[in-house]
């Protein structure tokens, strides 16, 4: 695997990161170099990058920046996250190894909907590494269709007794602490209205991890079956209001989307910065296979597509960052980026040859790990229907 770079290829200028980001990204891209890429490999064939990591990151403040000082954070602005979801990806990482997954997608649900108490008990240890979250909500049979959830959690007295099982959670090997979506009211018409969200703790009763799943790509961040069997969970774990928990879903859909278009960008500008050097140090019938039309309108075409893809990107980070609301253009991102990653690894695979497939070559774990951006965070057919909606289709 290639060390972090600088991304020659992103030429646009980010408005929304001053000269502190700049320097947090020196910091942070020198620690990963000491303390991620010497490991990666060995991070992939154990499926899981270790708690050790996770606690070091702690340490540094690299994990949850943006939560308040008052509970171990630095009040930081979503720029810092876009710098380590960035060097992150650029490191193949994934989305780092559920650390991005942890910090910018869970624990938003805490501090937005938890109460202080709540905060207390589990903010400090989520900013220094020691408790590792998930979020579950995809269940067998079902995936984007929250209304169809199965997973029960019935009042009884001070505690909720929950039964169901959910699927492909990240961070479902290591994390001990989970916002689960559960139906708290069966009989809710639609659906989507009776469902709550708990926190579940690891160690609670009548809760158990099931498998590791066998993953495609993204080795190192692991996944995993929760498995919940008359599970008894203190009332006091509610998040928020009981049977407002689609409505808190759909609130932090839109960072979660912008966090998944900046992963799927950065892995495109990776892609095309190696497949460039590639093709200039390759040789066929005499000459650097740069020199071939076809190599150079191949690259040219991406080169553009990807540019446009970042400006645009961009754009939407500093609405973000600015907390505007922006639905359909942040559904257009995710699965617009997502499907470049994808076209950018098929079409830098093709101009690697024979050597594209091999594992030793950079290409061909990018080829395996952007193939699911198109699909969590919500189906690029999801956000295409979401799209048309708000189009009056």
């Amino acid at each position: 695997m290639a060390k972090t770079l600088t991304g020659k290829t992103n030429l646009t200028t980010k408005t929304y990161l001053k000269e502190e980001h700049h320097i947090f990204r020196k910091a942070f891209a020198k620690f990963l170099e000491k303390e991620a890429v010497p490991f990666v490999e060995k991070w992939e064939e154990d499926r899981l990058v270790p708690i050790s990591f996770w606690k070091k990151m702690g340490e540094q403040g690299y994990l949850c920046p943006w939560v308040g000082e008052e509970y171990g954070g630095l009040n930081a602005d979503f720029g810092y996250s876009v710098v380590i979801n960035e060097e992150f990806t650029k490191l193949g990482l994934g989305p780092g190894g559920g650390a991005i997954l942890h910090s910018d997608i869970v624990i938003p649900y805490i501090d937005s909907y938890g109460t202080e108490e709540q905060k207390r008990r589990w903010l400090p240890g989520s900013v220094s590494g020691e408790i590792i979250t998930g979020v579950a909500m995809t269940e067998p049979g079902t995936g984007s269709d929250l209304a169809a959830l199965k997973t029960t959690a019935v009042r009884k007295g001070d505690y909720f007794v929950i039964n169901g099982e959910k699927t492909f959670i990240s961070n479902g090997i290591l994390g001990n602490l989970f916002v689960v979506a559960c139906k708290t009211d069966p009989h809710a018409v639609p659906g989507y209205k009776g469902i709550s969200l708990i926190v579940v703790e690891e160690g609670t009763p009548g809760f158990k991890k099931g498998k590791q799943l066998k993953k495609m790509g993204i080795h190192s961040q692991d996944t995993a079956e929760l498995i919940f069997e008359d599970a008894i969970v203190p009332v006091e774990n509610l998040l928020g209001d009981e049977n407002k928990g689609f409505y808190y879903l759909m609130s932090k859909l839109q960072q979660e989307r912008l966090i998944v278009s900046i992963s799927a960008i950065v892995s495109a500008e990776r892609m095309l910065e190696i497949t460039l050097n590639y093709v200039k140090g390759r040789h066929a019938f005499g000459k650097p296979i740069s020199s071939f039309q076809n190599t150079q309108f191949k690259l040219a075409e991406l080169a553009t597509e990807i540019q446009i893809g970042r400006a645009f990107l961009d754009n939407l980070i500093e609405k973000h960052i600015d907390k505007e609301n922006f639905v359909t253009e942040v559904s257009m991102a995710k699965w617009w980026t997502s499907a470049l990653a994808k076209k950018t690894a098929s079409e830098c695979m093709q101009l690697h040859g024979g050597y594209g497939f091999m594992e030793e070559y950079e290409i061909a774990r990018w080829y395996r790990d952007v193939a699911v951006q198109s699909i969590f965070a919500g189906t690029n057919e999801i956000m295409k229907g979401i799209i048309a909606s708000n189009l009056g289709l």
